[in-house]
């Protein structure tokens, strides 16, 4: 009952010091990412800069409990951003405590639909999408991010909504003569340490190597006023409670609620399932889902606002070692002791250097190997697979779940329109029997 309940509790009994020690290291790198990150997307959402912190904090603890992913970090994600500010900047006013419940009360309004939809066990859906579609919109979503992250590398900003403006900016950027040299040597530092650790050893903990560096150079050498950098965290933590907002405010934030619910069970469940695939693991779409509901429900609760998986820190977790959610727990209790004890920690942590670690990650979540072998199999899922990933760097991640899933709609049409047959004969050094089409070296067995 305990490991089905509290999936991370159960398997503790089983883990021995070196798992939980990867776990713990995997948490500390992961920290260097969820600050900024977490503070740039609260401010990105007309928030406060800590609202981001205390999100990642609630979403990391809850999923802790009750998410079944073993590595999936949750917290605020990009792709909710922008529905968050279109509700909560018009009625805040200006108000940063309001912002703050408005976002708040969302958070647990979308989390109640997503326990409400597990509950009704819809999360079927998910089975839609089949793994050419996966191994294509994982490669999009991996373009996205390196073409994203590469301008922080090279010191500079791009202001665009998708992969091709990215690129558009980026190739500008550089043609107007706006890299930072030292930005670039530090960033290409980190990345090269990322790299070149992850090569000699796995268990290295290459991450942490390389954000700690670039922090200690910057410290060092007095770079702070020349590069780009974290800056000190707020201090002070988070206030549990039910957000104190209107009857008629929760009447106007609910379609936007609903939105969210939809648009973060679409993101989160292609990439678990993809997570899943890539560690031979399976994940129960309807517990998810009902996790999913309790990470917004908490992080509204704690002052914080919608969060969903990451596709960004999740494969950041996973590049450095994580094995279980002990590592999403650590960052949540990282953060909670830089906002009480040291805020200015990370303060001289250079953000080349953060988009060095996401970068490396990005570079582990394509999938070269998964498209050949699309390829040497049936061509037909390739174009899918293709197709998918177009759409997402064309349109961008949410536009590209939804071509994914219509994409897969059709294709079960089609199977179902027309079933496969085959005829199957004895392949040498095989056992059982194989397709003819793909093995044209077959025996027939008569009869």
């Amino acid at each position: 009952m305990l490991a089905a309940a509290l999936p991370t509790i159960g398997r503790l009994g089983g883990c021995s010091l070196p798992w939980l020690r990867d776990d713990v290291v995997a948490g500390l790198a992961l920290t260097a990412v969820l600050v900024p990150v977490g503070m740039g997307y609260a401010e990105a959402a007309g928030l406060p800069a800590i609202a981001g912190l205390y999100a990642s904090i609630g979403a990391m603890v809850a999923y802790f409990l009750v998410g079944p992913s073993r590595i999936l970090v949750f917290g605020p994600d990009s792709s909710l951003l922008p529905l968050v500010a279109a509700a909560v900047v018009p009625l805040a006013g200006g108000d940063p405590v309001r912002s703050i419940a408005l976002a708040g009360a969302i958070s647990i309004m979308a989390g109640v639909m997503c326990l409400g939809a597990a509950l009704a066990r819809l999360g079927f859906v998910t089975d839609l999408l089949s793994r050419p579609i996966r191994v294509g919109y994982m490669n999009g979503i991996a373009l996205t991010i390196l073409v994203g992250q590469l301008p922080k590398l090279l010191g500079f900003s791009v202001n665009a909504s998708d992969v091709v403006g990215g690129v558009v900016g980026l190739v500008q950027g550089i043609a107007d003569g706006k890299t930072v040299p030292l930005a670039v040597a530090v960033g290409g530092l980190a990345l090269a340490v990322i790299l070149g650790l992850r090569l000699v050893s796995r268990r290295i903990p290459g991450v942490l190597v390389a954000v700690v560096l670039s922090g200690v150079i910057v410290a060092v050498f007095g770079l702070s006023d020349e590069l780009r950098v974290v800056g000190e965290v707020p201090r002070g933590l988070p206030a549990i409670g039910i957000p104190a907002v209107s009857w008629s405010d929760l009447a106007t934030l609910f379609p936007t609620a609903l939105g969210i619910a939809l648009i973060s069970f679409a993101d989160t469940s292609v990439i678990s399932r993809s997570f899943a695939a890539r560690r031979g693991e399976r994940v129960d779409a309807d517990r998810e889902l009902g996790a999913l509901g309790v990470v917004n429900v908490a992080a509204g609760l704690v002052g914080g606002f919608a969060s969903s998986g990451s596709a960004t820190r999740t494969p950041v977790a996973e590049a450095a070692g994580a094995r279980s959610q002990v590592t999403g727990l650590v960052g949540a209790l990282a953060i909670l002791v830089l906002l009480v004890v040291v805020p200015g920690l990370l303060a001289p942590v250079p953000t080349a250097a953060l988009a060095a670690v996401v970068v490396s990650a990005a570079l582990s979540l394509l999938d070269v190997e998964g498209l050949r072998r699309l390829w040497q199999l049936r061509r037909s899922e390739l174009g899918l697979a293709v197709v998918a990933f177009l759409a997402v760097v064309l349109f961008g991640a949410l536009p590209g779940i939804g071509v994914a899933i219509g994409l897969s709609l059709l294709n079960f049409i089609r199977r179902a329109w027309r079933p496969h047959d085959a005829v199957l004969g004895r392949v040498a050094n095989y056992k059982g029997y194989h397709d003819v089409d793909r093995h044209p070296e077959a025996r027939l067995v008569p009869g």
